[in-house]
């Protein structure tokens, strides 16, 4: 791996992980650490901030990574195979976009935006194609110019994240994005569910979990990056799945939200996963719409080690 740059995520994602870095290996199963390990498994990878940390800090034989949002994956594939081609458009759109005054841009936009949302009815995403770069420079010049950064969809799928107010975005990094399709290559990239890679779990194998995370409160639901609810219903089923794959023994790691953060009294997470071990980082997240509701909250982290 490159020793003068290390591959982070490319994309801004609700939630990301990369400051929680230090806090998280601090956690990590010890088997990965001292090289016993042979797998890792992230089936809800989003911008992929601890997959990326694991590989270029504790190599293992084999990756996998999933995740239900299909735009998403495309965009991991599109760089693992297309890199270049893709720095080529990112560029171009770059060019074009970053002398505008701010009316044009907010037009410019828009207007990509709505190409987006057109060609993604159109555009088959289940194996490669030429129009994937396209789609995916138009997907990384959304997320770098649009309102927080966010990777928001409504019930039809449709991006609709407005225009943010940026002076002067980068859009596109392309050393980062070449070392990122480095640390890709040989990578299993899916899209699908989180239950895609079971069967390649075993005592050999440590699994992240990264969920959309249970709502602290009614304002403070996000999890739109896809057009799927991930509700408390959902939340159980991936704690009996959880349970399922530490019967085989591999080494299990979650992260989801604290709800003591508003209500003390909410043990939901205690419940869904009794007998584990539930550990608490703190987050600088964003649990309101209020400035003053915003600052350093407690996460979750729960272990089968």
């Amino acid at each position: 791996m490159d020793n003068l740059q290390k591959a982070h995520p490319f994309l801004k994602w609700a939630g990301g992980k990369r400051k929680l870095m230090p806090q998280i290996d601090a956690y990590l199963p010890a088997a990965l650490k001292n090289g016993r390990l042979q797998r890792y498994i992230e089936p809800f990878v989003g911008s992929g901030a601890l997959f990326f940390y694991i590989a270029q800090t504790y190599p293992l034989k084999e990756y996998f990574i999933n995740d239900v949002n299909s735009e998403l994956i495309m965009a991991y594939k599109t760089i693992q195979s297309e890199v270049e081609s893709l720095i080529d458009c990112l560029t171009a759109i770059e060019s074009s976009y970053l002398p505008l005054d701010e009316t044009a841009r907010k037009a410019f936009y828009y207007k990509t935006r709505a190409q987006f949302n057109q060609l993604g009815a159109e555009l088959d995403l289940a194996s490669f194609q030429p129009q994937w770069v396209t789609r995916t420079a138009q997907l990384i010049f959304l997320n770098r110019t649009c309102y927080n950064g966010l990777f928001r969809v409504n019930s039809k799928g449709g991006f609709n994240v407005p225009f943010g107010r940026y002076k002067n975005p980068t859009i596109c990094h392309a050393d980062n994005l070449r070392v990122v399709a480095r640390v890709l290559q040989g990578v299993w990239i899916e899209n699908g569910r989180y239950e895609t890679f079971s069967q390649h779990v075993n005592d050999q194998t440590f699994v992240y979990f990264d969920p959309p995370y249970r709502p602290l409160s009614q304002t403070a639901n996000f999890t739109a990056y896809t057009n799927n609810t991930f509700g408390d219903v959902e939340q159980l089923k991936l704690a009996d799945f959880y349970h399922q794959l530490n019967s085989v023994g591999a080494k299990l790691m979650l992260s989801n939200s604290d709800p003591q953060n508003i209500d003390p009294a909410d043990t939901f997470f205690e419940g869904a996963y009794a007998n584990f071990r539930i550990e608490r980082i703190q987050a600088s997240r964003r649990i309101n719409s209020r400035a003053n509701k915003r600052g350093i909250v407690n996460e979750l982290l729960i272990m089968n080690y």
